[in-house]
């Protein structure tokens, strides 16, 4: 039925004299697993048929959405839409869609929903909540397994086809008696880099610390490690403003500054969307081929992110990236001579509620979460209640001192719609004078 669907669509892309059409159809399905104090909550299999529609006229253009499109809706409302375009407002500094007609390899994927069965599922689930028993702790959290086909037409000739089956695994270990709580995850859609060994002894050794006696902690400038997790959330915000649009409103931190080297040399981040342990793309939302692209190169800054629309208002090289797969490079130390370097400090396993204060200036607020230990004499002694900080992103990378020698794969997932996964690899980095503003007083 896609496929019939897809012809369609390119059909109606030659039909309309002076019309241009963007067609973005996407079969989705999921396999999702919930887990609640150490049982299965739920299981639920879901699948949708959804069409995106984007319809230009000139500089006007409305866009709009089907579920489970049929040939004569689409064309009812894309007459409807037809009569009612030349009343819209025009955007003076549209040029035109998407005419990259490059196609990449279009790779087939294996089908995680089949391949990650539920009993492997269940069966992994179950190891786990056994190894942490002992300890007090119950497991909680999501194991997803998504299927993605997605076919992008156009009026300007593109005709491309990708197919994403990201595996999202989300496991956070909670002590029953003082509710500290830990985290730890896997993505990809290679499930054979997955190391169940690893995996639970990596979880099994945040349980560990966190039964330890918890305490509040004063604001102050301290010594930090950031798992990678923090430090892969804390690049994705950056690369708002690292986006051509936040150049034409005037809120990029790096306008003025390309090839400059405004952090250390030790800095390489790199937007890989072909990187085997990584959730990959193909394409970029436009349809435009996603290619990996050097950022960060050595501390100097290389590249903006630059789409369709904003390669044409600002004059500049689309590049054909999105940010959806950052990966930073490795360093020389490893975590445990990393936390054996600090006196005193703090190990932060995961951030939360975070909001910019200033974009421009990478300026941000928010909090510690799932996992936040005192570092005293090079070792891990005590849990800390949540912490607020408040930082410039663009300092926290600029007092990076030192990258452990190996990295990790972090999804990331929005859990609404259709559970969209992206994906970075980073390793744990330590940072100087980090600010924190206050304790929550709360774990």
């Amino acid at each position: 039925m896609i496929l019939k669907l897809k012809e369609l669509l390119v059909q109606i892309s030659k039909e309309y004299e002076g019309i241009k059409f963007v067609f973005n159809l996407q079969s989705w399905q999921t396999d999702f697993l919930r887990f609640y104090q150490s049982q299965t909550n739920y299981n639920i299999s879901k699948s949708s048929l959804s069409l995106g529609i984007s319809i230009h006229k000139g500089k006007r253009s409305y866009s709009f959405s089907l579920v489970n499109p049929t040939e004569e809706r689409l064309r009812e409302k894309i007459e409807e839409v037809i009569g009612f375009i030349d009343t819209l407002p025009e955007d003076p500094d549209f040029v035109d869609i998407e005419a990259n007609r490059e196609k990449s390899a279009e790779k087939k994927k294996v089908d995680n929903r089949l391949e990650v069965s539920l009993e492997n599922k269940i069966e992994i689930l179950k190891h786990l909540s056994e190894a942490v028993a002992p300890y007090n702790f119950k497991i909680y959290g999501t194991f997803i397994c998504n299927y993605k086909d997605l076919y992008m037409v156009n009026s300007n000739g593109l005709d491309k086809h990708e197919i994403n089956s990201p595996i999202y695994l989300e496991v956070k270990g909670v002590d029953q008696e003082t509710e500290v709580t830990v985290l730890e995850t896997f993505g990809g859609e290679d499930f054979s880099h997955f190391d169940l060994e690893e995996f639970t002894n990596n979880l099994l050794a945040k349980v560990k610390a966190g039964k330890n006696e918890r305490v509040d902690l004063e604001a102050g400038e301290y010594e930090v490690i950031l798992a990678p997790r923090c430090i892969g959330e804390l690049f994705s915000y950056l690369m708002g403003s690292v986006s051509a649009r936040t150049i034409d409103n005037k809120t990029s931190f790096f306008e003025g500054k390309l090839n400059e080297k405004i952090f250390p040399e030790t800095i390489t981040l790199t937007d890989n969307p072909d990187h085997p342990q990584m959730i990959q793309f193909e394409y970029t939302g436009s349809g435009h081929p996603y290619k990996k692209l050097n950022i960060i190169e050595k501390g100097v800054f290389k590249s903006f992110l630059v789409d369709n629309y904003y390669g044409h208002k600002l004059n500049m090289k689309e590049t054909g990236a999105d940010a959806s797969a950052l990966v930073l490079n490795t360093g020389d130390k490893s975590l445990e001579e990393m936390i054996g370097s600090i006196d005193k400090g703090i190990y932060i396993s995961s951030l939360h509620y975070m909001n910019f204060i200033n974009h421009k200036e990478t300026s941000i607020t928010g909090l510690t979460r799932d996992g936040t230990f005192l570092i005293e004499n090079g070792k891990i002694t005590k849990v800390i209640n949540n912490l607020r900080f408040t930082e410039k992103i663009s300092r926290i990378i600029e007092n990076i001192t030192a990258l452990e020698n190996k990295a990790v794969t972090v999804p990331f997932s929005h859990n609404y719609g259709q559970f969209g996964i992206e994906s970075v690899r980073m390793p744990h980095v330590a940072v100087s004078n980090f600010k924190i503003t206050s304790s929550t007083g709360t774990i």
